[in-house]
């Protein structure tokens, strides 16, 4: 079994490096040899795990589990070819070893044929009298295979064996996320909860279940219990300020993430949403202060400087809000909501080239929203440039086909340039999409709303309408 790697070294390992150090020759029984595999293993230690297997296999010959040992290093190393061969041998001695078929279902896995590696995996289960680690790589193997019913079965099993196996616990909860389950989770913690009630982890799993169903009141009396559990778990508190938020008690909110920083040392996401609850109380010197701690606390956390761009931004104050996003963009210029931001920013002060720029880069980073074209077409426009913008609306149809406000901007776009005919396809189609939406048209082509075609178009489809 392998040991803890928090635990400290016992005496067989201080001994096996001085007789490394010193070159002398120590005798170990092969459990020791074990322990001090293991230990070196769960450091990351490989070579010296391999020189101890190597003197561990000179003192004990026979040893299967040092063999078992050196067959689990050959995995790590890819050597299948070489630990099947030693299995072979093992197996013609012990063939009723389960380890021997855990490592087999180790070199399946590790080759991407999982279903062998389960086959090998269940084989395993017949043979040992310890089920719960078998269970688990079961449970491992199932989700690689996308088999998530069957990976949360395996995990129930394991806490079946080992009701505080909260590895396993996680993962059940997990499965039934990916399933879409939510009220079979709940049911599962609530169950759960009954014969542990005083499991934090629980707790918090069952309150971010209710926050998944916005079920916010009962996500508080989750997060609640979670925190009698252990009055220490910061991810209670966290989660308990957000639901605080949404219930729009910023006050509550912010003790929480406090509590968060007096548990231990302050994060930046704790000063960004203790922040945001001073910028919706209106205490904005305090909000500004956050903000700014914030970023100090990690320069890379976009939420961070987005959150002071925004801050700005809300109080008009773009040009101060423009400084914090090209800072932004400075650490981190391939980040596409850096620039839509920056873009939003220029658009706000009129400065309509640096717009257009700002947003062909965050396009071309792969923001490819609704909003983000139509934020670009409306500088275009703006700009006088009917051709370009043309350009970019039909590159955005191709991403929201089923948007009649770039329809309706293509049908005037052609009309700025004469193409008639090619504006009345486009109108017609946004028409029928969305009556209601030739607001988009009046707005930027108020010119053309007088054409006989338009008005005749026009009167059809919102007589069609009604």
């Amino acid at each position: 079994m392998a040991l803890n790697p928090n635990e400290k070294p016992d005496k067989s390992v201080s001994k096996f490096e001085l007789m490394l150090k010193t070159d002398d020759v120590y005798f170990f029984d092969s459990e020791d040899f074990e322990t001090i595999i293991h230990h070196y293993l769960n450091h990351g230690k490989l070579s010296l795990a391999k020189k101890a297997i190597q003197i561990g296999l000179q003192q004990h010959t026979h040893s299967m589990e040092l063999k078992l040992l050196r067959v689990e290093v050959l995995v790590f190393e890819d050597a299948y070819q070489e630990a099947e061969g030693i299995l072979d041998e093992l197996q013609q001695l012990d063939p009723s070893n389960d380890e021997i078929y855990i490592q087999r279902a180790n070199i399946h896995s590790k080759q991407d044929d999982h279903l062998g590696a389960v086959n090998l995996l269940l084989e395993a289960l017949h043979m040992t009298d310890d089920a719960l680690d078998i269970h688990s790589l079961l449970g491992m193997e199932y989700l690689f295979m996308d088999d998530y019913e069957k990976a949360k079965r395996s995990f129930i099993q394991c806490l079946e064996f080992d009701e505080k196996d909260y590895s396993a616990l996680y993962n059940v909860v997990y499965c039934f996320e990916f399933l879409e389950d939510f009220q079979g989770a709940v049911h599962f913690l609530n169950d759960y909860l009954e014969r542990n009630p005083y499991c934090e982890v629980a707790w918090h799993q069952l309150g971010k279940m209710y926050c998944t169903l916005e079920l916010d009141e009962e996500a508080l009396v989750a997060f609640d219990f979670a925190i009698i559990s252990d009055d220490q778990f910061i991810g209670a508190y966290f989660e308990k300020g957000k639901v605080l938020e949404r219930l729009k008690r910023y006050n509550e909110a912010i003790e929480c993430y406090e509590m968060t920083m007096q548990i231990d040392d302050p994060t930046s996401h704790a000063y960004l949403r203790i922040g945001k609850c001073h910028e919706k109380l209106q205490n904005f010197d305090l909000a500004k202060y956050y903000y700014y701690n914030t970023v100090h606390e990690d320069p890379l956390l976009d939420k961070g400087w987005l959150a002071i761009t925004d801050f700005y931004f809300r109080l008009e104050e773009y040009k101060r809000a423009l400084h914090y996003v090209n800072k932004a963009i400075s650490i981190d210029g391939e980040n596409p909501v850096y620039w839509k931001k920056a873009a939003l920013t220029y658009q706000a002060l009129q400065d309509w080239d640096e717009a257009d720029y700002a947003y062909r880069q965050s396009v071309e980073l792969g923001n490819y929203e609704l909003e983000t074209y139509m934020g670009w077409v409306d500088v275009l426009l703006r700009n006088g440039e009917a051709e370009a913008a043309i350009d970019i609306l039909k590159q955005g149809v191709e991403f929201h086909p089923e948007s009649a406000e770039l329809l309706y901007l293509l049908a005037g776009s052609e009309l700025q340039r004469h193409q008639t005919r090619a504006a009345q396809e486009y109108f017609g189609k946004a028409l029928q999409m969305d009556v209601h939406k030739i607001r988009v048209f009046e707005t930027y082509f108020p010119e053309f709303l007088q054409l006989p075609w338009v008005i005749d178009i026009f009167s059809v489809h919102k007589k069609a309408s009604t």
